[in-house]
């Protein structure tokens, strides 16, 4: 059975327009997240990391952009950035197109004075999902993946596994939310947002903090397109743990369960993983559920990272943009430390990175968690 391979990708958030610049950010320690003063979007000012107010115009010159929803502008800066890193020809017949996200254009409905006049086909995901892919002359019905904050990871997942099912060659897997006065809102309506920027698994964290960005991956098992420093797609798994629609599983069993089936599906030993790259929201129950579920998992021995710090929580853009900063540190043999940790705040002695590290390794575990109970996980390999 042949491999599946990422041989293209691209982040576009706060922190940078393209991958490389991400990348180089995180490692430099620097966040996307600040305080913001806007009484449309809260009464009170809030920590987000949102994209400045002029950086999406810089990275596009064309006027068909000022018809797009800022949802849309983003997917399609990102998917263009990373076609244009490979020659495959998405238009081929043998090309999916996958759209991951959580609210997809959710702002349409609060720039209404009367909800009763939202445009409610801009507002359906696979209108915009098409929308987006006919920008690129994808003429064929592309996929949405939308099963809350593991949208990203899920629709990697669903490449890989269509493209072995040899109904595709190739996959184009893009990503994105955006920080909306109806998404702030709804955290703060669970009570659930930091007044400070989050701090992954640690003693005093407070919260989660929302961020806002895109990212796309390039999938492939044509060997043509596959360099040296393209990443292998491992196998993941998902499970759901129906414990609660917003509370994650009491036990971490359900997440453990995915982890363990993603390793094994690879082939792979707790001892093979170079990292754990988590969802660590900051959250009190999510980052103790999660250490519940490193430990059941056998990983209390592996470091772990959560990117949340540095692009706050991006929804249905989390799995996408996280999977692919540990890719990249994974080719660099770097372990990237979860920004704001201080202090292990958490059931089990989870090994949280707290300093950039480096160590031989060939593999990493990304995590991810959702409301309504989702989880999911995978393996990514040199």
């Amino acid at each position: 059975m042949k491999s599946v391979y990422v041989v293209a990708d691209n982040i576009l958030s706060p922190l940078g327009r393209t991958t490389e610049e991400n990348f180089v950010n995180v490692r430099n320690g620097l966040s996307g997240i600040c305080l913001h003063d806007d009484l449309t979007m809260s009464a009170a000012p809030f920590y987000a990391a949102m994209m400045a107010p002029d950086q999406l115009e810089k990275s596009w010159n064309e006027e068909s952009l000022e018809q797009c929803t800022k949802f849309e502008q983003l997917l399609i800066l990102s998917v263009q950035n990373a076609l244009d890193r490979t020659s495959i020809d998405i238009t081929d017949g043998r090309t999916a197109f996958i759209v991951s996200t959580t609210k997809g254009n959710i702002e349409l409905l609060e720039q209404q004075e009367d909800p009763a006049n939202a445009p409610l086909q801009e507002m359906e995901l696979f209108h915009t999902a098409r929308k987006v892919a006919q920008y690129f002359n994808y003429t064929e019905d592309p996929i949405v993946v939308s099963n809350a904050c593991i949208s990203g990871l899920l629709a990697i997942l669903t490449a890989r596994r269509l493209i072995l099912s040899g109904r595709y060659d190739h996959a184009v897997v893009t990503g994105a939310d955006v920080v909306t006065r109806f998404v702030l809102s709804g955290f703060q309506s669970f009570q659930a947002v930091s007044s400070e920027p989050c701090r992954p698994f640690d003693a005093d964290r407070k919260g989660v903090t929302l961020g806002e960005g895109a990212a796309t991956v390039i999938l492939t098992n044509n060997e043509a397109y596959i360099t040296p420093s393209s990443i292998r797609v491992g196998a993941g798994a998902v499970s759901n743990d129906a414990n609660h629609i917003s509370g994650p599983s009491r036990t971490g069993a359900e997440l453990s369960t995915a982890m363990q089936k993603a390793m094994k599906g690879s082939g792979l030993t707790p001892a093979d993983i170079g990292f754990v790259s988590a969802h660590g929201t900051a959250t009190l129950y999510n980052d103790e559920m999660e250490s519940k579920a490193l430990h059941l998992a056998g990983l209390l021995d592996v470091p772990v990272n959560s990117l949340k710090g540095y692009y706050g929580h991006t929804l249905g853009a989390a799995g996408l943009i996280e999977a692919v900063i540990g890719m990249h540190a994974l080719q660099q043999q770097l372990v990237i430390p979860t920004l704001g940790f201080q202090s292990l705040g958490v059931p089990h002695p989870v090994k949280v990175s707290n300093q950039l590290s480096s160590r031989p390794m060939q593999h990493f575990l990304k995590t991810v968690s959702g409301f309504g109970g989702c989880n999911a996980a995978m393996i990514f390999s040199k």
